[in-house]
C-alpha cells in the first residue's frame, strides 16, 4: 500500500466484464443544454472533468482508512457519456447506462451537467423498474413549465413527478434561497405532495431528519447553487447568503450513511465561472463526504 494514496491510485478502469464486481460506480454527464434552454450561464459540460480532477488528488479518511479505501477499491469510474446535444436522448441514454447497475444493487454517482442531469439520472431508476423518492439539495424547487415542449434545468422534478410510469414516489427540496422561490412553484409542490424547506431552516439536526423520513428507496441530488457563492462561486446561478458548505457538507455524508439512499448526483459546476477551482473543490469534498458515509453504512451492514 502506497504511504499516501489518493483516489486517483485506487479508483481505477475496470474491465468491462468485471463491472458486476463494483459496488460503485461513477458517470459524468457533459452537457449544459438545460442550462442554455433555461436562459442559464453555460459552462457546466465541463463539470465532470473538473469534479474528477479535484477528486482525483483526494485520500481516504484517515479515521476510517481501511473501509474507506476498500470502497474505492470497488469503485468503478465509467467515464463520461458520449453526449449528442440532442438533452432528451442523452438524458435517456443516462438511463440506460445506469440501470443495470442499478438493478444489482450497486451505489450510483453521477457528475453533471447542468441540473437536467436529475431527469436522466431519475430514468435510470424507471429503466431499472425501480420506484424512488427524491431528495433535492437546492435554491430552488426547479419544478418550472416546459419551454415548447421540452425540458430544461429548471424542470427536472416537474417531469419526474408526472412522469407517466408513476415511479416517482415522493419529492423533497431542501436549502431553498427565499428571493429565489416562486408561489407558483411552492403551490405546484403541495399539489404534487411534495416538501419544501428555506435554508434559513437548515441545521445539522434538520438534515438528519430529512433522511430519518426516508422509508422509500432515495436518490438524492446536489445542486451546487444552494450553497453560498462565497464558497460557490462557479455555477450558473450563485446564492447571496446560501447553505454554509458545513450545512452542505453534511447533508452529503449523511446521504452516503442513509440505508435508503441508493444513488446521487453532483450538479451545476461550471468551471469557466469557478475562481480558483474553489467550487470543483466543493464539489469533490461533496462526493468525499457521501463515499465517507457509505464506507461506514456498509461497514456496519457486514
Amino acid at each position: 500500500m502506497l504511504p499516501d494514496p489518493r483516489f486517483a491510485d485506487l479508483i481505477l478502469p475496470f474491465p468491462e466484464k468485471n463491472l458486476e464486481k463494483a459496488n460503485v460506480v461513477l458517470i459524468g454527464i457533459p452537457t449544459d443544454e438545460g442550462i442554455i434552454r433555461n436562459g442559464g450561464r453555460p459552462g457546466a459540460a465541463e463539470g465532470p472533468d473538473a469534479l474528477r480532477r479535484a477528486l482525483w488528488t483526494l485520500t481516504p479518511d484517515a479515521e476510517r482508512h481501511d473501509d474507506f479505501t476498500s470502497l474505492l477499491e470497488r469503485t468503478a469510474d465509467l467515464g463520461n457519456l458520449a453526449v449528442t446535444g440532442d438533452l432528451e436522448e442523452d438524458q435517456e441514454a443516462l438511463g440506460r447506462v445506469l440501470a443495470p447497475h442499478l438493478i444489482r444493487g450497486a451505489v450510483a454517482i453521477v457528475f453533471g451537467g447542468g441540473h437536467e442531469t436529475a431527469f436522466g439520472h431519475f430514468l435510470g431508476h424507471v429503466a431499472a423498474g425501480q420506484g424512488v423518492y427524491i431528495v433535492n439539495w437546492d435554491a430552488h424547487p426547479d419544478v418550472r413549465p416546459l419551454k415548447d415542449g421540452r425540458g430544461h434545468s429548471g424542470s427536472p422534478f416537474r417531469q419526474a413527478l408526472e412522469h407517466p410510469s408513476g415511479l416517482c414516489r415522493g419529492y423533497t427540496v431542501a436549502g431553498l434561497n427565499p428571493p429565489t422561490v416562486a408561489r407558483a412553484h411552492l403551490d405546484y409542490l403541495t399539489e404534487h405532495g411534495g416538501t419544501a424547506h428555506f435554508n434559513t431552516s437548515i441545521s445539522f439536526t434538520a438534515v438528519e431528519s430529512i433522511y430519518a423520513d426516508r422509508e422509500d428507496a432515495t436518490l438524492v441530488t446536489f445542486d451546487l447553487d444552494a450553497v453560498d457563492q462565497a464558497a460557490a462561486p462557479g455555477v450558473s446561478a450563485p446564492a447571496t447568503a446560501g447553505l454554509s458548505p458545513h450545512v452542505w457538507l453534511h447533508a452529503a455524508y449523511k446521504a452516503g450513511v442513509c440505508s435508503t439512499v441508493r444513488s446521487i448526483d453532483v450538479v451545476e459546476l461550471c468551471p469557466p465561472l469557478d475562481a480558483d477551482g474553489r467550487t470543483a473543490r466543493l464539489a469533490a469534498r461533496t462526493v468525499w463526504e457521501f463515499l465517507r458515509g457509505l464506507a461506514r453504512r456498509l461497514s456496519e451492514e457486514d
